[in-house]
């Protein structure tokens, strides 16, 4: 069934909205202004989702997108929109978010905080892996589906990560195991070190190894074999920390193992580390929560600033690496524990009070973490998120429990997709 549209809006995920009869379509590569025809691949009682058939007029922020593989590859969503357009509907989205779901008043959704680079900004990527009868397929899902699309080159990539990829794809095709290699993590930090971990099935990890590691060597890379989850990581040869500057200008560096967590956006991660130092003001806060901590991207640098910085992590690695970066940056105000953050609020409360928690949840967001905060109500919370349905939805235990929204800032951590990271403040009213 096929309509034609006028494409109005976007909407949170990165489909282009127009109506027919009245009722919402949902088109994915489609921009505001778009004079397309769709063809309804799912009816619902109130919406529809189509996919694009014919651009017959476009919208004046529509763009040719880098990435031939674009509309294909469900790595990105927005490379059809010129950058500017794409902050536009990142910062309405978002703003539109929190106004509709929390009752937010629009004013303090503060503007979004643009990437300075809008290509080659990844740090991190996971290729996804298929031997196939014409060899190996290495890229990334298409959307919505298990299957793999072959990308030579990612835009979005950092040049080193393109560069590995460039190497892996020679080497896998020729080991002695293609067809047991699902997927291969590449990252690069900031000072330029790669590190590789290659997942590998049914125990071919000791043939694979030797294999890779004279050519890993040969290249100056860390490898790393992984076997299941994250335990299983098997150290192949190289170092096995890579470092970020969290401070734009500073001198800390902080160490990541394989398995850990580091922002993509390194860049960016500056701004919103930033961000977070700048929201103390004058008043430094005696004793910090940071939730979910990781090696400690925020804890350490508010440990400088801070009376105390206690931070909570469920991921053992990671909280060993918070404990060497503190030590290693020469920080003893900054204690981590490993366990989950549901729960540590009120723990470490027993001891002294908190005046400040951050937390930093994955995308499912911490509504049990919320909820708990809300009855033991610290005089501030700084919540970082990189979900904005979930952020709204945590929300509503603070906002009921008597805190008020002092702002909220959208930051674009990922440049040609829909996502956006925040940083939200919230004050215990008097």
């Amino acid at each position: 069934m096929i309509k034609r549209l006028r494409i109005e809006r976007l909407a949170y995920g990165g489909a282009g909205i127009g109506r027919h009869e009245g009722k919402a379509i949902f088109v994915p590569c489609t921009a505001p202004g778009d004079l397309v025809d769709c063809r309804i691949v799912r009816e619902k009682k109130r919406y529809a989702e189509g996919e694009l058939v014919a651009l017959l007029e476009s919208g004046c922020g529509r763009r040719s997108p880098a990435c031939p593989l674009f509309g294909r590859c469900g790595g990105c969503q927005w490379q059809h929109l010129d950058y500017g357009e794409q902050a536009r509907w990142k910062e309405e989205i978002f703003r539109d978010t929190l106004v509709r779901q929390v009752n937010v008043p629009p004013d303090l959704v503060l503007p979004l905080a643009q990437a300075p680079e809008e290509w080659g900004y990844r740090s991190r990527v996971q290729f996804k892996c298929r031997q196939t009868e014409a060899g190996l397929v290495m890229g990334f899902y298409k959307s919505g589906s298990h299957f793999v699309i072959d990308v030579p080159h990612c835009p979005i990539a950092a040049p080193a990560v393109n560069g590995a990829l460039r190497y892996f794809r020679e080497w896998l095709a020729a080991s002695p195991c293609p067809e047991k290699i699902p997927q291969v993590d590449v990252a690069v930090d900031d000072e330029e070190r790669i590190r590789v971990v290659v997942h590998v099935l049914d125990g071919r990890e000791g043939e694979l190894a030797a294999y890779l590691r004279p050519l890993a060597e040969t290249a100056g890379y860390a490898l790393f074999l992984q076997s299941g989850r994250k335990d299983s990581l098997r150290a192949v040869t190289g170092a096995e920390d890579l470092y970020i500057h969290p401070e734009t200008g500073g001198d800390l560096r902080l160490a990541y193992g394989p398995g850990g967590f580091a922002q993509v956006n390194l860049a960016q991660n500056r701004q919103l580390v930033a961000e977070v130092l700048a929201a103390l003001g004058d008043a430094a806060p005696g004793r910090v929560l940071d939730l979910f901590c990781g090696m400690g991207n925020f804890s350490l640098p508010l440990a400088r600033r801070a009376g105390e910085v206690v931070g909570v992590e469920d991921y053992a690695p990671s909280i060993t690496k918070a404990r060497a970066n503190a030590a290693d940056n020469g920080l003893t105000n900054a204690f981590f524990h490993a366990r989950p953050a549901e729960g540590a609020a009120e723990f470490f409360s027993r001891e002294k009070p908190f005046d400040l928690v951050l937390l930093d949840p994955p995308r499912t967001g911490a509504y049990a973490v919320t909820r708990e905060l809300s009855q033991l109500r610290p005089p501030r919370i700084l919540y970082v998120s990189c979900d904005p349905p979930t952020l709204a939805r945590d929300l509503v235990p603070l906002l009921h429990g008597g805190y008020r929204l002092e702002w909220s800032r959208p930051f674009d951590l990922f440049p040609q997709t829909h996502h956006t990271e925040s940083l939200t403040s919230l004050r215990l009213s008097a």
